[in-house]
């Protein structure tokens, strides 16, 4: 068995991302998400677009969207902003961390092909990335934040799949209340009888 002391050091740091803030809501003014609550719908999405996609491993998309933040613990979120006077050294905290367990090494061999984008999973991940943060403007613009519809706009450029694209216009056109009722004119919630 290996030691456990490293292992359970590791999931303590995982904990960090629980309370490491996604930056960027600072600046839209509106919102809050941790990093935690972002990977996790990335996950979600991931699994998604790769369900959708039909060519390419779930199971791969899904842990590359589990680490692929994971040196945030260390490092924080950086956005565009921070990053133009920042060095984002993401990959040094995600070496160090793997250098410490056992398997490692598939950790950070992950982390590596999700930024290189050399393979059709790491794509999709990243549009899953993408599609979260789109989701979570959408989210803002609802509930009046009006400066989050040019953000969607810019985050739209970055999509590169065209399963990502055209599932960004649905979500784009659908109203984040929807899903339970709460839109206007959806009213189901209030006269349903338990």
């Amino acid at each position: 068995m290996p030691n456990l002391k490293p292992i359970a050091n590791f999931l303590y740091e995982v904990g960090m991302l629980n309370r490491t803030p996604r930056s960027g809501f600072q600046f839209l003014g509106s919102g809050d998400q941790s990093v935690a609550e972002h990977s996790f719908r990335t996950a979600i999405i991931s699994y998604v677009l790769g369900t959708m996609d039909g060519t390419v491993d779930v199971g791969k998309m899904l842990k590359e969207a589990l680490f692929h933040d994971l040196g945030e613990a260390r490092v924080s979120d950086l956005n565009h902003t921070h990053q133009k006077y920042n060095e984002r050294r993401q990959l040094d905290a995600v070496k160090d961390v793997s250098a410490t367990l056992p398997f490692g090494d598939e950790i950070l061999h992950t982390y590596e092909e999700h930024e290189s984008r050399s393979t059709p999973e790491s794509v999709l991940v990243k549009d899953a990335d993408t599609l979260e943060w789109i989701i979570s403007l959408k989210e803002q613009v609802d509930v009046g934040n009006e400066r989050a519809m040019s953000w969607i706009n810019f985050a739209k450029s970055k999509l590169k799949s065209d399963t990502a694209k055209k599932l960004a216009e649905e979500i784009l056109s659908t109203d984040s209340n929807e899903w339970w009722g709460g839109q206007p004119g959806g009213e189901a919630w209030m006269t349903h009888n338990p």
